[in-house]
């Protein structure tokens, strides 16, 4: 592949969390073939597990719906493009505000600990509601 080339696989699966296992093996594969580092791998599948875990709980509850992941890669770069989409619940993680990690645990609000680690361990994040689907792609730096 030369270096404008893009390379996009996908894979779609029930979002349930009996499915996570699945859903870290083909995204630790595409890694593999990249060379990725073991200590950049566990960031991503940190961030894939959580964003998995989320959709399979929340998306489509009570019911199950499908999640599609896909990796992009460019050419040459050294970095990896992955979305998460679903067609559930309209729902922008993003959108609330990090919570504040000064505080003592007892004294934050709960939620939105997943979703800050997650931006912490990425280079760049974005959501956007398309075609009835909930789509959040990720890149980061390998």
């Amino acid at each position: 592949m030369n270096g404008n080339e893009k390379e996009r696989k996908s894979l779609t699966m029930d979002a349930t969390t009996e499915n996570l296992y699945q859903a870290l093996g083909f995204v630790d594969e595409q890694l593999e073939q990249m060379e990725c580092s073991p200590a950049v791998q566990m960031r991503i599948d940190l961030v894939v597990e959580e964003l998995f875990v989320n959709v399979a709980h929340y998306a489509y509850a009570p019911e199950t719906g499908s999640v599609t992941i896909s990796i992009e890669t460019e050419g040459d770069s050294k970095a990896v493009v992955i979305s998460m989409e679903d067609s559930g619940v309209p729902y922008d993680p993003l959108a609330k505000e990090d919570p504040d990690v000064t505080l003592a645990a007892q004294d934050r609000q709960i939620g939105g600990l997943g979703i800050f680690m997650i931006k912490k361990n990425v280079d760049d994040i974005h959501y956007e509601r398309k075609d009835g689907k909930n789509i959040l792609t990720f890149k980061k730096f390998i």
